[in-house]
């Protein structure tokens, strides 16, 4: 067990032990690691605890492909519950969560090297791939972990992971999957619910980005650009261009990629990834935070094109113009 986590047992069986009520909430615009750590700590504890827990995501869409998750419909877009503890599923800052806990003690469990720790309790592991591989060892040495839970944990895993293909990808990262499985959790199942469920909407997006698709800097980065309208046209919704900037990602020449998308409140959410630049940089420098090689802001009052051209120039100064200082 990790220092971390086995210095937060303890503290978190009080905590636990003392509240009157558990909020597990999970982070605006949610991805599968923060829904599959949320739902394996919300059954967990509702199967070990005689207290009210519930589990709180307050965006308007969840992801469909994820509905194969035990207790994936008992996820509420509010807290109900007063004087609650509040669990924060990987999210780096209290923002993210998107929603008011002001005056309520927060333990903050993630894996973001950008996290503010901004919890009472806060049991933050970078060196983990997912945050569900940080909720999964500190809850296994408090409760037992079911199948359902440990369906949840694995699907979390299997995502931020990019389906086992990313550097963080470690003996440690086989071996939690591997007794996950043990637990009872189906590899197949999860497999076919993230890769053969695409909606037809997430398909008209795709089509949309690839043809906005532009190359600059000798074609070594990539921009997509989705806007209000493409959503409008297609039916999209924010769920369905999960996985969108890989594609431009996938190009040989490619080193950085870039999807600048266009919110209804006017809002761009900007996603980056890379193949070993420290992208997580770039984002930081905007607000925003994430991993090495997969980061993401957040920027509001420009428009689409000025929105480009900011990353664009902080790109060139925080990798190309450095790599010629070197």
């Amino acid at each position: 067990m990790r220092p971390e986590i086995k210095a937060a047992v303890a503290p978190l069986r009080r905590m636990l032990s003392e509240a009157p009520a558990v909020t597990v909430v999970t982070h605006i615009n949610p991805d599968a690691d923060t829904l599959g750590t949320g739902l394996g700590i919300y059954l967990t504890l509702k199967r070990a605890l005689d207290k009210p827990v519930e589990i709180v995501n307050p965006s308007r869409d969840l992801p469909r492909y994820l509905d194969f998750l035990e207790g994936f419909e008992k996820i509420k877009r509010r807290i109900d519950f007063d004087n609650a503890l509040v669990i924060a599923c990987d999210c780096g800052s209290v923002d993210r969560l998107g929603i008011d806990v002001t005056g309520k003690k927060i333990v903050n469990i993630d894996h973001h090297r950008s996290n503010t720790h901004y919890g009472a309790l806060n049991v933050v592991v970078p060196t983990y791939a997912a945050s569900s591989q940080v909720a999964f060892r500190l809850f296994e040495a408090l409760y037992p972990i079911d199948a359902d839970a440990a369906q949840a944990f694995y699907a979390a895993l299997f995502s931020d992971t990019r389906y086992f293909s990313l550097p963080t990808v470690n003996e440690e990262v086989f071996r939690t999957a591997a007794e996950l499985t043990a637990l009872g959790c189906d590899p197949a199942e999860t497999a076919r619910n993230f890769t053969q469920r695409r909606s037809l909407a997430s398909l008209r997006i795709l089509e949309r980005a690839l043809h906005a698709l532009r190359l600059y800097r000798d074609a070594t980065v990539a921009v997509m650009t989705l806007r209000k309208e493409d959503f409008e046209a297609t039916g999209a919704t924010m769920p369905d261009i999960e996985g969108v900037v890989d594609y431009a990602r996938s190009l040989a020449t490619v080193r950085i990629a870039v999807t600048a998308i266009e919110r209804d409140d006017g809002t761009i959410k900007v996603s980056l990834r890379s193949k070993g630049e420290d992208v997580s940089r770039i984002a930081e420098a905007f607000g925003g935070g994430g991993h090495k090689q997969a980061a993401g802001f957040e920027l509001s009052g420009s428009s689409l094109e000025e929105t480009v051209d900011t990353i664009l120039r902080k790109i060139d100064s925080t990798i190309f113009e450095t790599e010629h200082k070197v």
